[in-house]
Order: structure tokens, then C-alpha cells, then sequence
């Protein structure tokens, strides 16, 4: 079964009792052993972000027992951005069965679903290594896409953060405008209006990026694909990289607060 980007609760259920599904739990290690999804394996985004050649996350896919078609949901605590980086990083070194879970822990906690504390290991699997290219941006790539036509970045962090600072040409989508009360992501005609309002045609090539590591980037793209746009791709390494390469920045020295509205 091919799931979609967002996976709701009941469907988890379903799944979880027809042992049909890995659930990958991205919080801290304490968080997961203190209580986490039935059938949930532990999978620290800090350990991950250890070492994320296609490589090494092929090899913890093997370790997590996830076979090449298992259908895979991620979830956080973090409104999301960590279970999207997660996600994205599966997809990108060939998993696509990949979703999200609609929620956090503490919402699937909050509205009474099952939860147990024993830690899950499950027998290594195999899975091929097959990266997908179309989904990754790196500097130089950013860089050239700033002068081509129908190619846009998209800045998801703060507006205060992208006004004091940001790649040259980018766009704002604040990650506080993605969710809604009880879901990561709003839905999807929701998401279209709102990125169709930034001037963001549905043709375009779009690069996410944010802060740092691609967390709120990564919640961005997928934001991106369930309004419909297929054309996006990730810039994990974000402004923190580019910072550090010294390349072009855009600064607001006298950013007015009138300007922190994000419309």
C-alpha cells in the first residue's frame, strides 16, 4: 500500500493492528523510552543527522527492519519539522513509501490513543540504495537557480529571522503558517491558496529552505507537495551553509516591525 504524504490516525491504527507499517519515532531517545506509538522503533534525528550520506541511512533503514516497499510513518513532537526532515532523508535515499503522521505525540496522546513503553527492535531487512536527485538542492545549485527562470526559493523560517537576513531573490513562507490546530499541515487546497497569494505559480521549480539542518525546510516541502507542487526540492544544509561559504546575503539593517506581517 502506497500511503499518502499525510497519514491520519485511524489509518496508523489500521496498520499498526495488521502489522502493516514501520512507525519511526524521531524525538530524543528518553522521550521514546518514557512512551511512544505501539510498534514505534526509535530513530533520534541527532543520530541521523550524525552521519546522513545515503550510505548510512540505508543502513539504518536495514537496521530498523524496513524492507524497499514497507510502508513508513514518522512522527515528532515538534509540530512536524523533525519528522519531515526524517521523511524527506528515507525518500531521498530510495524510500518513498514515506508519510508523515498527521499529528504529535502529545496530540495522539491528548485525544486518549494507545501508547506502550517496551522498546521495539525488529529483524534486519535489505534495501537497495537508489537516490533521487530531483529532490536535493546544494549550494552551487541554489546559487545558479537564483537567476533562472521559473526557479524560486522559499525562506520557512520567522519573518523577523528572513527580514534580518536571507538568500538573495528568496521568498518567505513562515513554518507557523503550514499547520493547523491538530495537524502539521493544513489541507491541501488550504496550503494552494496560501502559496498561490505569495505569487508562487504552480509550474515552478521551488528550493525550501530554513535555519540550519532542513527541519523546518523539510515541513515546507512537504507543505509544497500536498498543495500540489511537484517540483520541489530541499536545501538540507540551509542558511547556516551558506553563511559559511561567505556567499551573497539580503539584509533589512532597519526592518520595521509593520513589515513582520507575513502577507
Amino acid at each position: 500500500m502506497q500511503l499518502p504524504i499525510v497519514c491520519d490516525a485511524d489509518l496508523l491504527r489500521t496498520l499498526v493492528r495488521k502489522k502493516a507499517v514501520r512507525v519511526v519515532d524521531v524525538r530524543r531517545a528518553e522521550d521514546y523510552k518514557a512512551g511512544h506509538i505501539p510498534t514505534a522503533v526509535s530513530l533520534p534525528l541527532a543520530r541521523l543527522l550524525e552521519n546522513d550520506s545515503p550510505e548510512r541511512v540505508v543502513q539504518i533503514l536495514e537496521e530498523l527492519g524496513i524492507t524497499e516497499k514497507m510502508p513508513v510513518v514518522v512522527y515528532d513532537d515538534t509540530f512536524g519539522a523533525l519528522a519531515a526532515r526524517v521523511a524527506w532523508t528515507f525518500q531521498y535515499v530510495g524510500h518513498t513509501n514515506t508519510a508523515l503522521l498527521e499529528m504529535t505525540f502529545s496530540q495522539w496522546k491528548g485525544l486518549g490513543l494507545e501508547v506502550e513503553a517496551k522498546e521495539n527492535t525488529f529483524k534486519r531487512a535489505k534495501h537497495p540504495l537508489s537516490v533521487n536527485k530531483e529532490m536535493y538542492a546544494d549550494a552551487p545549485y541554489v546559487e545558479a537557480a537564483q537567476s533562472q527562470q521559473g526557479k524560486l526559493l522559499v525562506d520557512s523560517r520567522e519573518r523577523l529571522n528572513f527580514l534580518t537576513e536571507h538568500i538573495p531573490t528568496a521568498r518567505n513562507i513562515p513554518y507557523t503558517m503550514l499547520g493547523s490546530n491538530g495537524s502539521i499541515l493544513r489541507k491541501a487546497d488550504e496550503l494552494k491558496r496560501m502559496i498561490e497569494n505569495r505569487g508562487i505559480p504552480q509550474d515552478s521549480e521551488i528550493i525550501t529552505y530554513c535555519g540550519s539542518v532542513g527541519t523546518l525546510s523539510g515541513l515546507a516541502y512537504y507543505a509544497l507537495k500536498l498543495a500540489g507542487y511537484n517540483n520541489v526540492k530541499l536545501y538540507p544544509k540551509s542558511f547556516k551553509e551558506w553563511k559559511s561559504l561567505g556567499k551573497p546575503k539580503d539584509e533589512f539593517k532597519e526592518a520595521n516591525y509593520w513589515d513582520l506581517s507575513a502577507e
